[in-house]
């Protein structure tokens, strides 16, 4: 299944799509078949309802499933805007490592934290603060975790993940660049994180390591790689991190980019992964305003 937020009488609602990609509104299928489904997609994989609302969905006709009316908003959000952890991963592909001119790490992810007032949605726009000359902003597979979970292993991870979607991550790499220490800072810029429009479920998805992601900036491939060239694989960096912290359902784990791209006021940057629609963002310098 495939589901997004949309804004609906001026709240933030979740719909699953059709086969169509048109938009049907939680409220509008607990109206039609007498449920009580969260209608905010966060609240939905909280409760743990997120699996029996597929699999109750895999039961109804596609004849009842037609008679329900489609939204007409075309405006996609952030999948949602409060997660409890955000947790990035550098130079996971080794590409990427060369073009920074670092080593790619072998034996433990490279990760960090965002906060939530990083995020934005699809046609938000990414904002270059004042502090920095050089902001990049690089595109990456999004893995959100259905289930509270503590030191899964890799082989369990596929079971606690609700589902993937796309991802563009920010970086003040000039500020960085002067002190490694400063990683939090130059990833915790407001607009720093981009997410959504589709949170797509892993039935959806028929070879993960397949999936080719690639950092688009105005209509341009920078750098493309498939996720089976990732040091870390997404099952792996799962399971490590649930030997740190708790997982919750919600947290999102952005599993790194092929390649990072330097931002400029006016550009536009994408995401595009095989299957997803594109995650496009355009660019404002907060210096030229």
């Amino acid at each position: 299944m495939r589901f997004v937020s949309i804004e609906h009488e001026g709240k933030e609602q979740a719909a699953v799509l059709d086969e169509a990609l048109k938009a049907i509104l939680l409220s509008s299928i607990n109206e039609h078949f007498n449920k009580s489904w969260p209608c905010d997609l966060f609240e939905l994989i909280q409760t743990g309802n997120f699996k029996a609302l597929q699999r109750w969905w895999r039961d109804q006709s596609t004849e009842e499933i037609d008679q329900i009316e489609r939204s007409e908003s075309l405006e996609n959000l952030p999948l949602y805007r409060h997660p409890r952890k955000i947790w990035g991963i550098g130079l996971n592909y080794v590409d990427h490592a060369s073009d920074l001119d670092e080593q790619a790490p072998q034996k433990e992810p490279a990760s960090f934290m965002k906060p939530d007032t990083t995020i934005i949605g699809p046609g938000d726009r990414i904002r270059i603060p004042h502090q920095s000359e050089r902001t990049t902003g690089e595109a990456e597979l999004g893995i959100i975790i259905g289930e509270e979970c503590r030191d899964v292993s890799v082989e369990e991870a596929k079971q606690v993940i609700a589902g993937y979607t796309t991802v563009i991550d920010m970086t003040a790499e000039d500020i960085l660049k002067r002190n490694p220490r400063y990683l939090t800072r130059s990833k915790s810029f407001d607009t720093f994180f981009s997410f959504g429009p589709q949170l797509v479920t892993p039935s959806e998805i028929h070879d993960l390591d397949q999936l080719e992601v690639s950092t688009v900036l105005n209509g341009e491939v920078h750098r493309s790689n498939k996720v089976e060239n990732m040091t870390f694989p997404p099952y792996h960096l799962v399971s490590f991190h649930s030997q740190v912290m708790t997982l919750k359902p919600g947290d999102i784990i952005s599993t790194g980019t092929p390649g990072a791209i330097v931002l400029q006021d006016g550009d536009i940057i994408e995401c595009q992964i095989d299957g997803f629609p594109s995650l496009r963002n355009p660019v404002s310098d907060l210096k030229k305003q």
